[in-house]
């Protein structure tokens, strides 16, 4: 089982909503054996389940647990080397997704010409301590998280899914 693959299965249910093996292996190039498989793993390990409002027959629907992932920090410092290399191997591709993906928007946004003055890509750089660090992000991810409520309906023309990175870190040790 391929980290990068299983990670576009999650990725995939997390920002398209409920959909099928075939479904997504048709959007992922892959075969639809291969991401039932990666399917069921997700679901052993709980990050994904069966969508119980679709699907007919013997037609399986997945959805996503949870919207956002969070990182346990302390993996990277697992007495098992394997660990800490899946764990940094895990970090990488999500930060490889983030890169793609605002690639791919900049690729695009021609496409997206009502979203022009909507989107962002800006940086700040603040002198923090990890405490006030810790801080800062437990407030973005609280506003964002507040935003879930007020998501428009499915139908809305204007409405798009909308992706946000967040990537906080230090660059110099004084």
């Amino acid at each position: 089982m391929s980290l990068p693959r299983v990670a576009g299965e999650l990725t995939a249910l997390r920002q398209r909503g409920p959909a099928t093996a075939s479904m997504l292996a048709e959007r992922l190039g892959e075969s639809s054996g291969a991401t039932s498989y990666h399917l069921r793993q997700l679901a052993a390990h709980g990050f994904v389940e069966d969508a119980p409002d679709r699907g007919k027959g013997r037609e399986r629907w997945w959805q996503a647990v949870v919207q956002a992932l969070g990182f346990d920090e302390t993996l990277l410092k697992d007495p098992d080397p394997s660990m800490r290399g899946a764990a940094d191997m895990y970090l990488h591709e999500i930060a490889t997704t983030h890169a793609r993906e605002l690639s791919t928007w900049l690729g695009t946004h021609d496409d997206w010409p009502e979203w022009t003055r909507a989107t962002d890509m800006s940086d700040f750089t603040l002198r923090l301590t990890p405490e006030l660090s810790r801080e800062l992000i437990a407030k973005m991810h609280d506003l964002l998280n507040s935003y879930r409520a007020l998501a428009p309906a499915e139908d809305d023309p204007e409405a798009a899914q909308v992706r946000f990175h967040t990537h906080s870190f230090p660059i110099d040790k004084d």
